[in-house]
């Protein structure tokens, strides 16, 4: 059975906000099936969900998106709404006609195969602002250096702290040793000069 995508915007009763549907009747699906997909793009963004949908291997998500552009193509005709600013706020899955079938069993009987149709109905709405659905930002490049544990910064620090400390101290005992030194290589330098000018007196006396 074909199925049918009427076009058609109304008025949500939450806000001002334009609501617009599409819905696809007698679909050869089970309801079950397209159920599990509608719950992982219920309140999504829509252009999101399309692609999303594109590269999803069931067959309810391929007909479910078939519906999705077709009502986001209604928004867009026929109430001028911006693709980029729509959400998904409602998706339903109703049952619709069986279609009886037999399959033959042994001794003149059959059993009985039961297809099922399903009524999809899907309308957007726009949103602004903080109502905004997720929205993938890139993700950082990776680096190739290995991140330094957090344990092993901590003792770094550490250990600097440290070394800084025993170094002020080591520079002040160097300061403290080294003026004694000088003021012994000065009186030794004077006595020399002393017994110098000592030896030449002498020698002049003499």
């Amino acid at each position: 059975m074909a199925a049918h995508f009427p076009t058609g915007g109304l008025a949500s009763a939450k806000g001002p906000e334009m609501q617009t549907r599409a819905v696809a009747k007698f679909v050869r699906v089970q309801p079950r099936k397209v159920r599990i997909i509608a719950d992982e793009i219920r309140g999504v963004n829509a252009a999101r969900a399309v692609s999303v949908l594109r590269y999803h291997p069931s067959k309810s998500a391929h007909i479910l998106r078939k519906v999705l552009i077709s009502a986001i193509s209604n928004a867009a005709e026929n109430n001028g709404a911006d693709i980029e600013k729509l959400r998904i706020s409602t998706i339903m899955v109703d049952e619709g006609p069986y279609m009886k079938r037999i399959t033959a069993r042994s001794m003149g009987r059959a059993n009985r195969i039961i297809k099922k149709t399903s009524h999809i109905t899907v309308v957007v709405e726009d949103y602004e602002g903080e109502k905004a659905g997720r929205v993938d930002k890139p993700k950082p490049r990776p680096t190739l250096a290995a991140p330094a544990k957090p344990a092993a910064k901590a003792s770094k620090a550490k250990s600097k702290k440290a070394e800084e400390e025993t170094a002020a101290p080591a520079e002040e005992i160097v300061e403290e040793t080294a003026a004694p030194v000088e003021a012994q290589v000065e009186e030794v330098k004077e006595e020399k000069v002393e017994a110098v000018e000592a030896e030449a007196t002498e020698e002049k006396n003499d």
